[in-house]
């Protein structure tokens, strides 16, 4: 239909509404007018039903009395019967303006019937073309697109650029044309463009439907040092190590696998950066909610230092369960700048529930032993006690005075050289003295001497020698009253 024939056709209609009077039925038909010589852009794609196929063309109903055309050979199949039929809803691009009518093309097979300009009219209109994918050349693939022979270079193939010819050679897939030049001796063809422009398409309809906070299946597309990428329906998420298990440390590799269906947890959405947080802990059973029935309060756990901070060390109980000792808490008997010096990573060790908190997540322990005021039994100071080497830290040396009791001697009271190796000097289990030099009863605490072994035995020897020589002048003194009794009662 010529753009002479549409105006026509408004004027009748418009004298038709005049004529009758009705005014409703102007407006049907001039909303139908308008639909009718909507503008169409190259490229426009439009949803249609077919009107009827007549000699070479397929007519298409475009609203009103307009109507498009289509080269029906686009419709024929291999044994050349149309495929198509009146009524049928189909989908069409928009071309050109022909001889005054509007040209349209599906170009959603690749039927031998297609022509070098079936593909320049693609190219003209930006709209895909249908090629089967012949075989792999230098470079990139060969494409037929009916009978016409195109190039798509490896990196158009997909998305991530494979090369894996295995799975793409017989296949048939939509193509973007790239390139139409030396009249069509040189056609480059692009998959991925329309692989883009398609999950540009869900990525919109995603960005509607994801909300912070609601759980995704995905599918794990790669697996990285620092997280896990999962495809969530053509967007990437990513799952950052501290989201992948309640168990720290955990390796990408041990949790999941390129390929796994996983289900997530959505934490944060930036779409200004095209970027998703995921979790998959935040779906699996939270471990520490078991801890205050597995761990009460002063109940006595066993667990391996697992990292040192400047405030303290943690110790991990179980796989998911860390409790932390802090640096007040280390039982060292004195003060220390930094947990190092009592204990390393690796290490074995007992400790006491003092704390829970499950809102926090925070279960806090202690070296310290219990102890209750009315049993505390300390050695008096001054008292000279046996004790044998229990550990040697950088310090000093503590030692075992009693079941359940130690004491620490620092270096400076060992009464050796400066920069002695002390555990060489003094395995563990070696016995030494020590002297008792203060206490502390509300925390169990014996400070010891070494260096005043010497000056305590001294003292005590020469208190010793005082209290014999006292004997002795007493016994003198008894004896002497008894022989002047006697004497007097001889009459000497």
């Amino acid at each position: 239909m010529s753009d002479e024939q549409i105006s026509n056709q408004e004027n009748t209609q418009e004298r038709s509404a005049n004529e009758s009077g009705h005014e409703e039925d102007f407006a049907q038909l001039f909303e139908q007018s308008t639909q009718s010589v909507k503008r169409l852009e190259p490229g426009q794609r439009v949803t249609t039903k077919v009107a009827g196929i007549s000699g070479d063309f397929v007519y298409i109903d475009l609203g009103g009395k307009s109507e498009g055309v289509i080269d029906k050979k686009e419709f024929l199949n291999e044994e050349g019967e149309a495929t198509i039929k009146d009524g049928d809803e189909i989908e069409a691009y928009f071309v050109t303006v022909e001889n005054g009518a509007r040209k349209f093309t599906t170009l959603i097979h690749s039927f031998p019937s297609i022509t070098l300009q079936s593909i320049k009219n693609a190219f003209d209109a930006d709209i895909p073309v249908t090629g089967k994918v012949a075989s792999e050349l230098k470079g990139g693939y060969e494409i037929r697109v009916g009978k016409v022979r195109c190039f798509c270079p490896y990196s158009q193939m997909d998305l991530k650029g494979s090369r894996d010819t295995g799975s793409y050679i017989g296949e048939t897939f939509p193509f973007k044309v790239l390139e139409y030049k030396e009249r069509g001796r040189n056609i480059i063809l692009s998959r991925r463009a329309i692989l883009e422009k398609e999950l540009e398409k869900e990525k919109e309809k995603l960005k509607e439907s994801l909300t912070a906070g609601m759980d995704v299946a995905g599918k794990v597309r790669s697996i990285q040092k620092f997280g896990v990428f999962v495809d969530i329906g053509g967007i990437d998420g990513l799952i950052p190590l501290s989201e992948l298990s309640w168990v720290k440390g955990t390796k990408p590799s041990d949790q999941v696998s390129v390929g796994d269906e996983v289900n997530t947890r959505i934490l944060e959405i930036d779409w200004t950066r095209d970027r998703i947080t995921l979790s998959l802990k935040a779906v699996l059973p939270d471990p520490f909610l078991s801890v205050p029935e597995k761990y009460p309060v002063d109940s006595t756990v066993q667990g391996v230092v697992v990292r040192l901070e400047n405030f303290g060390a943690f110790v991990n109980l179980e796989p998911g369960i860390d409790g932390l000792i802090p640096i007040s808490k280390l039982g060292a008997g004195r003060r220390i700048n930094h947990p190092k010096e009592i204990l390393e990573p690796g290490q074995q060790v007992e400790a006491r529930v003092v704390d829970i908190s499950t809102e926090k997540r925070r279960l806090t322990l202690s070296m310290e032993r219990k102890i209750v005021v009315e049993e505390i039994d300390l050695p008096a100071i001054g008292t000279l006690l046996e004790t044998r080497v229990e550990r040697v830290i950088s310090s000093g040396i503590i030692v075992k005075i009693k079941e359940g009791l130690t004491g620490f001697i620092p270096n400076s009271e060992m009464g050796t050289l400066k920069g002695t190796n002390h555990s060489k000097m003094f395995p563990v289990g070696s016995p030494m003295q020590a002297v008792v030099v203060a206490t502390d009863p509300a925390r169990g605490r014996v400070s010891l001497s070494r260096t005043k072994v010497d000056e305590k035995i001294e003292l005590d020897s020469y208190a010793q020698y005082r209290d014999k020589v006292k004997e002795e002048e007493r016994s003198d003194e008894k004896l002497g009253s008894l022989g002047e009794l006697l004497r007097n009662k001889l009459g000497l």
